[in-house]
């Protein structure tokens, strides 16, 4: 993997908690910092991933095809709602 190196200017009060966390967590900032931004990252990318994905369908059917999810059959152990 390549590396590179980026001057990253954090406000105070932000470099602050994630030094905490980082400390908290027994891991280095700049690792700490990486794992931050590849999280981001991948929600993005999962939230474009959605909407794309929704953009294409079509509400009614959807709804159609979850009202007969489970049908006749009884919840398994542990997945009733209770009273």
């Amino acid at each position: 993997m390549k590396k590179s190196n980026f001057a990253l200017r954090l406000q105070p009060s932000l470099l602050d908690e994630a030094r905490r966390v980082s400390e908290s967590e027994g891991v280095a900032l700049n690792q700490f910092i990486n794992v931050a931004v590849a999280e981001k990252l991948s929600a993005l990318r999962t939230e474009s991933y959605f909407r794309e994905r929704a953009a294409g369908t079509d509400a009614r059917t959807g709804l159609a095809i979850l009202s007969r999810a489970g049908r006749g059959r009884p919840p398994d152990a542990g997945d009733d709602l209770g009273d």
